[in-house]
């Protein structure tokens, strides 16, 4: 059981956290073991994310302070909160590899931009290619068209070139 000031001092802790995030994911891990917890939270500090655990009704309470709403039946099991404080993605994506090999943890839904996003929005979310690989992508769109021009250019030179060394034989 806690005391007041310890679920005083865990309800600032959450509300501190709430305020400063950019993402937050929900996740059930019943059944998930310590070792394995501990790989996660490693896994998501290193993308600047982090897992809290704590009762739901603090939760609640945290989530209130900042005008977020989550229904009581949304948060089944053993419920932890991603807090994302880099980007939106990376939070959800971290949940989602790492779930991938411990099915034991089950994504239950998550805030971005300070709205309630289901299940399917999170899993979604984690599939998308990364940012770097999504900038590589534009580059290359954007090349396209200036190496396919070049490619032209260079194949009437080869053509002519062909041209002449055949009429010279």
């Amino acid at each position: 059981m806690l005391s007041k000031t310890k679920k005083a001092e865990i309800l600032k802790d959450l509300k501190d956290k709430v305020a400063k995030q950019k993402a937050m994911v929900f996740v059930d891990f019943t059944g998930l073991k310590v070792k394995d917890i501990s790989r996660l939270r490693k896994e998501l500090k290193k993308n600047q994310n982090e897992m809290k655990v704590a009762k739901k009704t603090l939760v609640n309470l945290a989530l209130k302070e900042k005008n977020l709403e989550i229904a009581k039946d949304k948060l089944p099991g053993e419920v932890a909160l991603i807090f994302g404080y880099a980007d939106e993605v990376s939070p959800a994506k971290t949940v989602y590899q790492f779930s991938k090999t411990n099915p034991a943890l089950k994504i239950l839904g998550g805030f971005m931009e300070n709205k309630f996003k289901e299940i399917e929005e999170i899993m979604a979310l984690a599939q998308l290619p990364g940012r770097e690989e999504l900038l590589a992508r534009l580059a290359g769109s954007i090349n396209a068209p200036i190496y396919n021009f070049v490619y032209a250019l260079s194949y009437n030179i080869k053509g002519l070139v062909y041209i002449l060394s055949n009429i010279k034989k």
